[in-house]
Parts: structure tokens; sequence; C-alpha cells
């Protein structure tokens, strides 16, 4: 499905950033603790790891080489708005492997991000071909960053809600791996990039 939006490139541009900074100033509101004790910090870390997200998308470079496929848009607001309904949870299943995975999935895709820096966006755009670094092992290893942060969050804040928020998000997250590649494919070095990294998210998987 190709429904264009009727919107100028440029604005949808800033439309995109507008939109995350309210999800995340209500995000806060909403997972700020009452109190830091050793049970209540964990939010801390998801609250971080998306205001990174935020900060390179007010930061980021602009572009008229961006998605105006409704779809696209659709995928990539509906992923970042579930993944911003996460809840605090219920007791810690394990507090040491889940803050472990925490640590390492944040370690990874805010590295990731470094790599693309003014290149990062929500909406499938070419901003500029990334291929070194983690983006030598696989084309997407923000988005294996972002895997490896939420079951550490659900490992310290388990709950039937956070299992259905996140399993929304990572059905998003592969749609919109498919609408990135489907719109870089056009760029030649993108189509080479792809030449010699095989696989998109987990090497020898996907």
């Amino acid at each position: 499905m190709n429904i264009r939006i009727p919107i100028p490139k440029r604005v949808l541009d800033v439309f995109e950033q507008a939109v995350v900074l309210l999800l995340y100033v209500w995000m806060i509101a909403r997972l700020l603790p009452d109190d830091f004790s050793s049970t209540n910090w964990y939010p801390l870390l998801i609250l971080f790891s998306e205001g990174i997200v935020v900060v390179l998308l007010v930061f980021r470079r602009r572009t008229e080489r961006i998605s105006v496929n409704l779809v696209d848009w659709a995928v990539a607001f509906g992923g970042t708005f579930a993944v911003l309904l996460i809840a605090k949870g219920n007791d810690p299943i394990t507090p040491v492997g889940g803050v472990s995975l925490l640590l390492i999935g944040l370690c990874v895709h805010v590295a990731a991000k470094l790599m693309l820096l003014r290149s990062f966006g929500l909406v499938a755009a070419d901003r500029g071909i990334k291929s070194g670094g983690l983006y030598a092992f696989v084309r997407h290893p923000m988005y294996f960053g972002y895997l490896m942060t939420h079951i550490g969050y659900l490992l310290v804040a388990p709950s039937v809600w956070n299992v259905a928020v996140y399993l929304f998000a990572w059905v998003f997250m592969i749609a919109r791996i498919f609408a990135e590649e489907r719109l870089l494919d056009a760029n030649p070095d993108y189509r080479a990039f792809k030449a010699r990294v095989r696989y998109r998210l987990l090497p020898g998987i996907f």
C-alpha cells in the first residue's frame, strides 16, 4: 500500500520531532519514581535510553529524502508510541540479569546512535549510509540494542501489560526495518552495504 501524505517533506520532518518530544514528556510523567528505593530506580534507565532518542531527533540533520508513505509513518509512530506505554511493573524476576541486559542493550543502541548522530530518525529516510563499527555485524544494531533493553526491563518490571506492549512494539520494529530498507534500496551505497552485511538484526537468524 502506497498512500502518500499530502504535506511537504520538510514539515513532516519537524512534525516527527514535535510528536516524539510530547510523547517523551508524557512518559516521564508516568514513570518517574516517587522515591528512589532499590526497586524504583529501574525506570530511570528506560527514561535515559528513550531520552537519547529525543535529543538526537531534535539535533538531527534535515532531509528532503523522507518517506511520505502513510504506512511507513503509521509503522514508525505505532512502534514509538507502543514503547512509551510501558508501566512500572511488579517485583523483579531477576534484578541482576534484568539490569545486565538493560545496560548491554543501552550500550549497543547508544553506540549505534552515536555512529548515526544527526542521521538518526524514526520514519524511513535517507540521511546517509553508515557501514562501520556495529553496522559491520548487522544492518540494524540499534534495534538489537532495543530488543535487549526491552527484555531487560521485562525482567525487572514484569507485568502482562508490559509484555503485551513490547510484543506489539517488536512487530512494528520488524515492519520498520523492512520500510527503511525498501526506501534505502534506492541508494546504490546501501545496496552495496547489504551485499557485505547479510543479516538485519540477529546474525545467523534474521
